[in-house]
């Protein structure tokens, strides 16, 4: 049985069983929690050690919990004949670079993950010695890949692309299997994805078929609808990030600059405020109007 997250020296896989929250690094994801904001690096570095380096520092001071990035060995991710293989060749960051970003994370105050898209993947991150792992959405089908994050014990969101309902309950079968805290993201793999095929209503599908954090991915252009999924529920947001929109790359142009970032970080904490608590009850603003009710027998 998990711990709550109040006990002191709670371990990163700790869970409080009440509210479906966890520890992630220095952060806690879960119900009454401030929603877990996410900068998805990915590789809009370029390969540049030194611009993601900067990414890591402009998400702290953003205002995002964490930064995200992408960790593969090419040639196991795709096939050479593939039109994506040579930009993912020259976005590949090797171990040196990710204990370097790493570094930069921790001296900027930012939680520093990345998604594996193979085991040697996972061996590197691990030797890092990230709070926990992402699930790619192209990944969620992918069970070998799956249970070689799940048997570390370390806590992992997972995005939920492209996935019907008998395969996001796989996937959370095989998670639970390995008594491991997780978050689920709701996701449209399109990319950019246009507003009106966000769908924003699979959110409340997911707490159907799971009570643990629900979150969303985005990958629309600016940062409405991210702000909206918190208003349906969302626990979680990732959003792609990036230092310069006109950048050459598949995913600048939806990704978020520093100023966007910090316009979606506080659009995402006034939603939390109006959000309010939940409780039923007299509000404080109520407490004058008390005396108008018209109470019988």
């Amino acid at each position: 049985m998990f711990e709550t997250v109040a006990e002191e020296n709670v371990s990163r896989a700790d869970v409080s069983t009440e509210y479906g929250s966890f520890k992630f690094g220095g952060k806690v994801i879960g119900e009454n929690e401030p929603v877990f904001i996410i900068a998805e690096c990915g590789i809009n570095h370029g390969g540049s050690v030194d611009i993601a380096a900067d990414m890591i520092r402009k998400a702290a001071e953003s205002g995002a919990d964490a930064v995200k990035f992408q960790t593969y060995i090419t040639e196991k991710r795709v096939p050479k004949e593939s039109p994506i293989f040579d930009l993912l060749k020259d976005c590949e960051l090797n171990s040196d670079a990710h204990h370097r970003l790493y570094e930069v994370a921790q001296k900027s105050n930012i939680e520093f993950f990345s998604t594996p898209f193979d085991t040697e993947s996972v061996a590197l991150l691990e030797e890092i010695g990230v709070p926990g792992y992402k699930i790619a959405s192209f990944d969620i089908v992918n069970l070998s890949l799956m249970r070689s994050v799940g048997k570390i014990g370390k806590p992992v969101i997972c995005s939920t692309g492209m996935a019907d309902e008998a395969e996001v309950l796989k996937a959370k079968e095989i998670l639970s299997s390995y008594k491991i805290p997780f978050a689920l993201l709701h996701c449209i793999s399109a990319y950019p994805t246009k507003e009106e095929d966000a769908n924003l209503s699979v959110i409340h599908s997911l707490q159907s078929l799971y009570s643990g954090p629900i979150g969303y991915s985005d990958h629309t252009l600016g940062i409405e609808v991210p702000i909206l999924a918190v208003a349906s529920g969302a626990k979680v947001i990732e959003k792609h990030f990036t230092l310069n929109k006109t950048a050459v790359g598949p995913d600048h142009k939806l990704s978020a600059d520093p100023d966007e970032l910090k316009r979606m970080v506080n659009g995402i904490r006034r939603v939390e405020v109006i959000m309010g608590d939940s409780k039923l009850g007299v509000a404080e603003p109520e407490r004058n109007t008390l005396v108008f009710r018209r109470q019988s027998k």
